[in-house]
């Protein structure tokens, strides 16, 4: 028996000694690994902004190279973090992330001719310096505006694609107000939207392109997209993902990708403040190698979505009549604050950020409120960071940037906080209840923490203004008791008859009177 347990611990250590031959035989089916670059260059224009956009309010959001971006991205948790995470977690070890530029922007004007031309420029060189590049992940909006050139995600795709063989699947994610063009139908591989409004599932997307790229480049599926292009063009707070009347074609969208042959299902209601010649609603569908399936998809999506063209926009307020409501919400505002929408300087659809209708009405008939109002000037900061703190000081404010719409405002109130942080020099004026937030950089002021961050109470405030149409209406939930639109001029007007088009295409509606959306 002894002898037998020796032979048998004898033969145990001499197969613990041997190599082993298992792993070294996956590694050789499992070939060489495959390359994956991953590229962000994201922001949403407003054409009739004549404010454009620069560098700084790109670094004043992110603007990363190489190896800083993926743990950069991997901690924000949105497109690029996604991607990442579906290669890390599907990929058994077969790719490599390649990270070449990560690029994202306050919304605003039309970027910089000079600004584009240099990061389309860096993206194109750095996809050239990859020796063996299988696939291509892309974050974009699909409404960014350059000076001097429409389309220009098309414009970018058409650049890569000019590099990149047209067998190397490229991917792209865009977010759900994107202006979809032949241009771009013709150069990705697949194209997938967010399906939420408020955005809420940018890390979702990635992660589902970052599957959909690994699969194509494994040659277990082959994306096939089909489009409508719609004569629609309506926005202002009517697609709301969760509730009536966008509800029904969202959770239909869901239900289609339940089935394995349907890779994505997309519905984009466009940004309606571009001024482009493809400008409209659009629909696309991305099925495993079946057109046919995809075509009746992306039919079935734009007539759900021309069955509520005629719903209303949420109704409006002037400053004054926002300021009644919010005084006869005694309960509301004990128990959290009511949010004033500013509707027509919403900065989350590229507007300067700068208008003051709010805050005079505010200093004029509701000053015995606590009320947060942030305004965009970089002058006006800059002036009032140099003063002390405590210090009663005077500044005009707005009215700098767009004269159109703006007006300049005087504001005298005592300086109770200076900061320097992403939005450049930040101060805060106060004259009796109202809190003038003055930064260098606009901010659409999507979350509460714009607020908090700077040591304001959102359970103090009577009235909180934020620069946002759908975000707040989600992340502010805690504290929110009453939401008011506040309607007033500005370039980011929900009505599509007052916008200035030059070129969009016509027929539209509800700009014409037309009986089918193709």
């Amino acid at each position: 028996m002894r002898r037998i347990l020796v032979l048998l611990v004898s033969l145990s250590l001499t197969a613990l000694s041997l190599p082993s031959c298992a792993p070294q035989k996956e590694e050789a089916s499992r070939g060489p690994v495959k390359t994956i670059a991953i590229v962000e260059l994201l922001q949403e224009s407003n054409s009739f902004s004549s404010v454009p956009t620069t560098e700084a309010m790109f670094r004043s959001t992110s603007l990363l190279r190489g190896a800083n971006i993926i743990p950069f991205s991997k901690k924000e948790k949105l497109e690029l973090g996604g991607c990442i995470a579906a290669i890390e977690k599907l990929g058994r070890g077969e790719f490599e992330i390649v990270p070449v530029l990560k690029a994202r922007s306050m919304s605003g004007g039309p970027l910089e001719r000079a600004l584009y031309d240099s990061l389309k420029k860096e993206i194109v060189s750095g996809l050239k310096k990859i020796d063996r590049l299988d696939g291509v992940y892309l974050s974009l909006h699909g409404a960014m505006g350059v000076q001097g050139l429409r389309d220009p995600e098309g414009d970018l795709l058409a650049a890569i694609r000019s590099e990149v063989s047209a067998t190397v699947p490229v991917g792209v994610t865009f977010d759900l107000h994107a202006n979809i063009t032949q241009k771009r139908m013709k150069m990705a591989t697949f194209i997938i939207g967010y399906r939420t409004n408020p955005h809420r599932d940018h890390y979702d997307v990635g992660y589902s392109a970052g599957e959909i790229i690994m699969k194509t480049i494994r040659k277990e599926v082959k994306p096939v997209m089909a489009w409508r292009k719609m004569k629609l063009l309506k926005g202002g707070g009517m697609n709301v993902d969760f509730l009536s009347p966008m509800r029904p074609i969202f959770k239909a969208m869901r239900k289609m990708e339940k089935d394995p042959r349907i890779l994505s299902v997309s519905n984009f209601p466009v940004h309606i403040w571009l001024d482009d010649p493809e400008l409209g609603w659009s629909t696309v569908a991305v099925t495993d190698g079946d057109r046919a399936l995809a075509e009746k998809l992306a039919d079935k999506i734009a007539e759900m979505n021309w069955e509520v063209r005629d719903a209303p926009h949420p109704h409006g307020s002037t400053p004054r009549e926002a300021i009644a409501i919010a005084r006869s919400k005694n309960i509301a505002r004990m128990l959290g604050t009511v949010v004033f929408c500013d509707a027509s300087d919403a900065v989350g659809t590229g507007t300067p950020g700068e208008s003051t209708w709010i805050l005079k009405s505010l200093v004029e008939e509701a000053a015995d409120l606590v009320s947060y109002v942030p305004v965009r000037d970089g002058e006006a900061a800059a002036r009032a960071y140099a003063k002390e703190l405590n210090e009663n000081i005077s500044v005009s404010v707005g009215g700098k940037l767009d004269k159109t719409y703006n007006r300049p405002f005087v504001f005298t109130g005592i300086l109770v906080h200076k900061s320097e942080g992403r939005l450049g020099k930040t101060v805060i004026l106060r004259d009796r209840g109202v809190h003038l937030i003055i930064t260098e950089q606009p901010d659409s002021t999507p979350r509460p923490s714009y607020f908090t961050d700077l040591g304001l109470s959102l359970w103090k405030a009577d009235i909180v203004v934020v620069k946002n149409l759908f975000p707040f209406r989600f992340f502010y939930l805690l504290y929110n008791r009453k939401t008011v639109n506040v309607m007033t001029p500005g370039l980011s007007n929900v009505d599509v008859f007052s916008l200035d088009y030059r070129v969009i295409p016509r027929p539209i509606y509800p700009l014409d009177k037309i009986d089918s959306w193709r």
